[in-house]
């Protein structure tokens, strides 16, 4: 946020967000006195379809809390009164979705345990308030007491029932009031996802059930695109809503309730856009804040998919591509980032893209890290963390931080707080266009985020050969009036970990040896190619160490360049001469 255009959406920002803060007071004003709905009993818990580890209930039981990648020892004090060590720890903690670990241990302790600390969480009023009253948290904290109350109810007295009941009237009370004052758009659709369980599963919530089932279908049919993916273009968040969705379609079903057709669409469209993002090893592609894959998570999800559908190529309102041939896949981000209020964990990945062969990642994008602290996180979202092209080091998209002037970083402070890190501006025209030409897949993608400050537009160009033995690329940049002066290109494809690289022929080539012995070549023209470190970031255990190759020019002298990744046909031995095969010029 270092030049002008972004300081002005800065304020215009913070101006909208202060209407919005307005009316969340004028609502709380008028509703502080209205009481919470109280069900009159429980029908019956939904299915939950992750999986839970009865292990981790020994660990809860003896204060041992670890989520997210941080840990606390409680040392017999409530694990509320503890400030989170990081935010994605107190989401977990107030979402309370670790029940289901107690749950799957099935005994009479994990039930007492469990009965206690939802006691304790509501009766205390410890914990971290900004945090566990958000409205997406409150809605995944009903949605996992109701799903998991035969835990905490069996063997619990009728006061304890009357409170619980009482407990889930509060959170349906809060979420509306949440959903009135103009909460954000998913936290929207998590309230409505939240409210219909309520709906569903208690008896005396018709009225919210009405009301709930109307807000789902809207949101729904906003946020849910027509090729299947979520608007935040993040594919974690679409396999989290399908976790989330499909046990709400069969409770409509068990309640002989009429399903909103929004729902059954939603669902529909968004398990083969699931598989789009998915290669040979079963993991998801790293775009716009995916991370690590939850391998049992991901397969129990795709049982569902009745139709066992095949991935969709082409997803255009997503903006996403997939080419594959033979035993080869490419995954390419070609679209614009989503819109603002959703952005949270976009990526400046504009025209980067993932590469692999059956079981073999080849180009990776860094990925969004399961631990890390804000700064490395924020890193991870830069156009140098994705397998593309950056100017002058200089991300695609800017995100509100802390930076600036006095009064910026003030505002900034506050928006981060209010909405979180989104997308201040990004390219404003992301075009794409596939073809094919004698059997070979082409794609072609543009975006004009370097425009305006460099007067660079990015093209790039990937072809993908009938059998998948060669990606041949092309890296175009246009430059306007000759703005570029002497700003540097670097196109960076990052390295799966596990793969050896070595330069050969002088640099005119990289030799890449994978896991499995498999052997690519790579080659580039008219510039050489450079191996630095990397890293990846997906993992969870952490972070591991790789490699990247680097090309750079300067776009005002050079302003094509070309490269190639061919299979070998047979595994690399560096103490042996290579044939190179054709030049790419």
């Amino acid at each position: 946020m270092d030049f002008g255009p972004d300081r002005w959406r800065l304020y215009r920002l913070a101006v909208r967000e202060a209407g919005r803060a307005m009316r969340e007071g004028m609502v709380w004003s008028l509703t502080r006195l209205s009481s919470a709905p109280v069900p009159t009993r429980l029908h019956f818990a939904p299915q939950d379809l992750r999986t839970a580890d009865p292990t981790i209930a020994t660990d809860i039981y003896s204060g041992f809390f670890a989520f997210s990648g941080r840990a606390i020892t409680t040392g017999g004090r409530s694990p509320f009164a503890f400030t989170p060590p990081s935010r994605a720890w107190g989401e977990a903690l107030y979402g309370f979705g670790w029940l289901r670990h107690l749950r799957a241990a099935g005994t009479a302790l994990a039930q007492a345990n469990a009965r206690s600390l939802v006691d304790e969480f509501v009766t205390s009023k410890l914990g971290d308030k900004r945090i566990a009253c958000s409205p997406e948290i409150t809605a995944r904290r009903l949605m996992s007491l109701i799903s998991q109350s035969p835990l905490i109810l069996e063997g619990a007295d009728h006061a304890f029932y009357q409170r619980f009941l009482r407990i889930i009237g509060q959170h349906v009370r809060k979420l509306e009031r949440q959903v009135r004052s103009g909460a954000l758009p998913f936290q929207q659709l998590m309230a409505a996802i939240a409210l219909c369980y309520a709906g569903l599963c208690c008896e005396g919530l018709d009225r919210n059930l009405r009301r709930a089932s109307r807000l789902l279908a809207r949101e729904l049919e906003r946020q849910i695109l027509a090729d299947g993916g979520h608007v935040s273009r993040n594919p974690r968040i679409a396999v989290d809503l399908l976790f989330d969705l499909l046990p709400l379609r069969q409770m409509f079903a068990s309640r002989e309730v009429d399903t909103p057709d929004a729902l059954l669409h939603a669902i529909d469209r968004m398990l083969p856009m699931v598989r789009l993002f998915r290669h040979g090893d079963g993991t998801l592609s790293h775009f716009n804040g995916m991370g690590v894959t939850a391998a049992d998570h991901l397969a129990t999800l795709l049982t569902y998919d009745d139709m066992r559908s095949q991935p969709i190529q082409h997803a255009p309102h997503s903006g996403y591509e997939r080419l594959e041939a033979g035993r080869t896949l490419l995954v390419a981000d070609v679209g614009a980032p989503p819109p603002r209020p959703l952005s949270q964990n976009a990526g400046a990945g504009c025209l980067s893209f993932e590469f692999s062969s059956a079981a073999q990642r080849i180009v990776v994008n860094c990925g969004t890290p399961y631990i890390a602290g804000d700064a490395i996180i924020q890193a991870s979202r830069s156009t140098a963390a994705h397998s593309t092209a950056s100017i002058d080091d200089v991300s695609s998209c800017q995100i509100v931080d802390k930076k600036g002037g006095w009064l910026q970083r003030r505002i900034s402070a506050w928006l981060l707080r209010r909405v979180g890190p989104i997308v201040l501006s990004a390219p404003e025209r992301v075009a794409a266009e596939r073809s094919e030409r004698e059997h070979a897949q082409i794609l072609g993608a543009s975006h004009d985020g370097y425009k305006p400050r460099f007067g660079i537009t990015h093209e790039r160009r990937w072809q993908l050969s009938p059998k998948g033995n060669v990606l041949d690329g092309e890296d175009n940049f246009l430059t306007v009036g000759g703005r570029a002066g002497t700003a540097q290109a670097v196109i960076r494809f990052h390295l799966a970990p596990g793969i050896k690289a070595s330069r050969a022929q002088g640099g005119r080539a990289v030799m890449l040896v994978l896991p499995n012995k498999e052997a690519w070549q790579f080659s580039a023209a008219p510039t050489e190619a450079q191996l630095e470190d990397s890293i990846f970031l997906a993992t969870a255990d952490g972070m591991r160490r790789t490699e990247q190759i680097v090309l750079t020019i300067r776009p005002s002298e050079t302003p094509v360049v070309r490269w190639r990744f061919e299979r070998l046909a047979r595994s690399y031995d560096p103490s042996e001469p290579q044939d190179l095969g054709p030049e790419l010029l």
